[in-house]
């Protein structure tokens, strides 16, 4: 039988009542009222950015909130996403794209929201060892031996060419095909001038295929190791562990990390049903508090409880990865080639940098992804993505969670935007492999910008 203990009353009488529209404001009423349901199933995937979820366990925040949740692992991101649409999950860590894309309607269609974006960074794209010694005469090399980072996909392009030459495909993995990490692998091979396909949704090909130099392909992150170990793909781009992993088993070698990619970038949300959030406001805000607390906890002190972070995550009912191998990119640390360890203490961002505020800008740039490799068959105009975006992501009720936390003096308004004058967008965004600058305001001129992609006018 599960303990339950009282849930933390708000000190203060600041509540708020939600209007579930689109971005609509949070007023301030009568006291936060008790969760409307307590008990929840989360579901999550294995992979190192599911921590607030398991902290908000560990740490009470969820019980201190008068939820008794259950968290459980799920076999891949399909699976997840139709627990959370037909209820047998009530919300769960997403990719991102997925709400975006359900609601959109691409894939299953279904009104997926998110309240809170669970970090930033925290993927890779790996190599096998094959692969990385034809890479490593294209790359220039420090006074030390070791290489210059970041690696682009240039070094790449001559292996993917020979292999063209030779008649055989180049084949790699990404997690799923609205997944940042399919985004961020492509972005990253075309900008070292390899095409990494389309998607033509409207001739029925989902392959992402079309006059594609490298072929990628699903495969589900704990997986990947082993399917670059059988030769079946001969790179991925995942989340953590699962890169650092191909390191300690000897298999590949880690070249790039997607903070190279683009500096700060959003990974993970939190997903919920818009009818969920309509029927039970008061839970759901109270779930978002939950979370946003641990990811207070990831990040405080600099990152001091990232150790005990990661004892909890090395259990088998979470990640399940030897703690070792977890520690390896979440204290501050990335692991590159074997012995070629370097500091990158933002590689996993949880709460700092604003980083679970859920920004319409990065909603949009997934939809520029997706119109720039067909996902998205037509033109839309820079309206369309602003009202998409402000459907799925939900800046009212993180504000609404946020105020709360404030006048309950669990946190400062220091910790969080400026919610007088913040828009939800980001200040343009400069910090991209290829140089390419990112204005949320002005989709369709970014999307132009790229000389891989399809532009304004273009329909396969």
């Amino acid at each position: 039988m599960q303990w339950k203990k009282p849930f933390r009353k708000l000190a203060s009488s600041l509540a708020l009542t939600l209007t579930f529209g689109v971005a609509a404001a949070p007023t301030v009423s009568e006291e936060l009222g008790y969760p409307e349901k307590e008990e929840l199933t989360f579901g999550f995937i294995k992979l190192t950015d599911m921590a607030p979820i398991a902290i908000a366990y560990e740490k009470g925040f969820f019980e201190d909130e008068g939820l008794y949740v259950t968290i459980e692992a799920q076999a891949n991101w399909k699976v997840l996403l139709d627990g959370v649409i037909d209820g047998r999950l009530d919300g769960a860590h997403m990719l991102a794209g997925q709400p975006i894309a359900a609601t959109m309607g691409f894939g299953t269609e279904a009104e997926i929201i998110t309240p809170f974006s669970m970090d930033l960074n925290g993927n890779g794209i790996t190599v096998s060892n094959a692969i990385w010694e034809e890479m490593k005469p294209n790359i220039p090399k420090r006074d030390d031996g070791k290489p210059v980072h970041p690696i682009k996909a240039d070094a790449l392009k001559p292996v993917v060419e020979k292999y063209k030459e030779d008649g055989k495909p180049f084949n790699m993995g990404m997690v799923f095909p609205v997944s940042t990490h399919n985004y961020e692998l492509r972005y990253w091979l075309a900008a070292g001038g390899i095409h990494p396909g389309y998607y033509a949704p409207h001739k029925g090909d989902i392959s992402g295929h079309i006059d594609a130099d490298a072929l990628l392909s699903v495969t589900p992150p704990p997986q990947m190791p082993a399917t670059l170990e059988a030769g079946t793909i001969y790179g991925y781009c995942v989340g953590e562990p699962w890169n650092q992993q191909a390191v300690f088993k000897g298999i590949g070698v880690p070249v790039v990390t997607d903070y190279e990619i683009w500096k700060d970038n959003p990974e993970k949300v939190f997903g919920i049903t818009r009818e969920f959030a309509e029927k039970y406001p008061n839970t759901t805000i109270r779930l978002t508090r939950a979370l946003i607390r641990a990811a207070m906890w990831l990040d405080e002190n600099n990152n001091a409880n990232r150790s005990q972070a990661v004892e909890i995550l090395s259990q088998s009912n979470y990640v399940g990865a030897d703690y070792e191998v977890i520690a390896n990119s979440m204290t501050g640390t990335f692991e590159y080639e074997k012995g070629d360890k370097r500091e990158v203490p933002d590689f996993n961002v949880f709460f700092r940098y604003n980083a679970t505020y859920p920004y319409y800008s990065d909603a949009i740039w997934y939809l520029t992804q997706m119109r720039r490799w067909g996902q998205i068959p037509e033109d839309k105009p820079d309206a369309w993505y602003k009202e998409l975006a402000a459907r799925v992501y939900r800046p009212d009720i993180y504000e609404a969670a946020a105020k709360s936390l404030i006048a309950e003096k669990l946190a400062t308004a220091a910790q969080f935007p400026d919610f007088e004058s913040e828009d939800g967008f980001r200040d343009p965004q400069t910090h991209f492999i290829d140089g390419i600058v990112y204005n949320g305001h002005k989709p369709n001129e970014y999307i132009e910008k790229f000389p891989i992609g399809l532009k304004s006018g273009q329909k396969l």
